[in-house]
């Protein structure tokens, strides 16, 4: 019995740390975006995972899109 004298206020400064750490939480937006990064990852493409060929090839096809971008957009001038 007489370790309840020391449970229960032990379980009430707890308490108070989660609510506090709750409410720190909340100011600070750590709730603001809960769906983001779980979706995020599902489509990041790390290119550290691709073949150096695959990688080589990409970068290619991205230069020639910007070229033909810069291209396009010296003609519309």
């Amino acid at each position: 019995m007489s370790i309840l004298y020391l449970l229960i206020p032990l379980s009430l400064i707890l308490l108070g740390l989660a609510v506090w750490a709750f409410f720190w939480a909340v100011k600070h937006d750590q709730f603001e975006d809960l769906e983001g990064p779980a979706h995020r990852i599902l489509f990041d493409e790390d290119e550290n995972d691709l073949p150096p060929e695959e990688r080589q090839r990409r970068r290619e096809a991205r230069e020639r899109a910007s070229r033909e971008r810069q291209e396009s957009g010296d003609e519309e001038r």
